[in-house]
């Protein structure tokens, strides 16, 4: 609940600072001079940016949680078999050798989404986020039956 708090915080934050920025771009715009009308439109140029960025993640959040929930209601979903120090933090050797069986349950079923899911949790869990992210956009477009690039 705390991490959608803080999403929503983060996208209102960005929304508000998206309408300031694009009302310099149009009060640039509006003063007329060659100068004044080119900065106005590469001003205008970051909030659409900003917009396209904050879409795209908030599509993939929703998507992801959508797995989480239908995979949740399958009892499929990993469960929390991590050793932790005592500040709470994940242990690396605990994290590689859940890795490891999570690589190797995806090798067995590539077509499986629910494995790549799996797999992106893992990875998360291993600090590789890039990874995981990658791994949860392929178990996205394989629950959508989508095309999945190699």
């Amino acid at each position: 609940m705390r991490a959608k708090i803080t999403y929503f915080l983060t996208a209102a934050v960005l929304v508000v600072y998206f309408v300031l920025v694009g009302s310099r771009g149009l009060m640039l715009i509006e003063h007329g001079t060659l100068l004044t009308v080119t900065f106005g439109v590469a001003v205008l140029i970051l909030p659409v940016i900003g917009v396209w960025f904050l879409w795209q993640n908030t599509r993939f959040v929703t998507r992801a949680n959508h797995l989480a929930t239908e995979l949740e209601a399958e009892g499929g979903l990993p469960v929390d078999e991590l050793e932790r120090d005592t500040y709470g933090r994940i242990l690396r050797d605990s994290a590689d050798e859940v890795f490891a069986r999570r690589k190797a349950e995806t090798e067995d079923a590539p077509g499986d989404w629910r494995s790549w899911f799996r797999l992106a949790v893992a990875y998360h869990d291993a600090r590789d986020t890039p990874r995981a992210r990658k791994a949860m956009q392929r178990a996205i477009a394989l629950h959508d039956k989508k095309p999945v690039q190699v």
